[in-house]
């Protein structure tokens, strides 16, 4: 790879990057960010209105709580503004023109609040997911060894590092007592 976008993604393993060119995406970076040739400062989501959509499917928008720190942009703009650099530009010039695109190409994106499957469960065919294979017999694990670092937001803050100091004595102290 020649040049690899990471869009806030720190948890990745980095060596798998080699020498390509690593533009980052994001707010609070940690190990993407600190890889990175180029970081664009991005606006966390409270900096950002957004459409989100959650587990069952339903499509929530979320409006800016506070405005972005510094130079950061919302994501749409630094790609759109890098589109126009790579004499490739996207169709749309603002937040409304994207969002009338994302929802010309995907109907659902355009129905708030609404469950996909929820009126009628005939929709939702829990049998028909996945496929068939052989089950493992290990134990689940969890992918999180720290609660209180799982994302950079986390990772930047003093309280939560705090909050992974007391957890962390906590365990030791009962292990000890074990």
């Amino acid at each position: 790879m020649d040049t690899v976008v990471l869009l806030g993604a720190d948890e990745i393993d980095m060596a798998k990057l080699g020498s390509a060119f690593v533009i980052y995406v994001g707010h609070h970076g940690d190990k993407g960010a600190q890889r990175a040739d180029l970081v664009l400062p991005s606006a966390a989501y409270t900096e950002k209105p957004g459409l989100y959509v959650n587990t069952e499917g339903r499509v929530q928008m979320a409006e800016r709580a506070v405005f972005p720190k510094g130079e950061a942009k919302e994501d749409w703009a630094i790609f759109r503004a890098l589109s126009a650099r790579l004499g490739k530009t996207l169709p749309y010039n603002d937040l409304n023109a994207l969002r009338a695109k994302l929802i010309g190409d995907h109907e659902i994106l355009g129905q708030i609040d609404h469950a996909p499957g929820a009126l009628n469960s005939a929709e939702f065919k829990p049998a028909e997911l996945g496929e068939a294979g052989d089950v493992s017999d290990a134990p689940f694990t969890s992918a999180v060894t720290d609660f209180y670092f799982t994302n950079s937001i986390a990772r930047a803050s003093k309280t939560m590092a705090e909050c992974s100091a007391a957890a962390t004595a906590a365990r030791q102290t009962l292990q000890a007592a074990e």
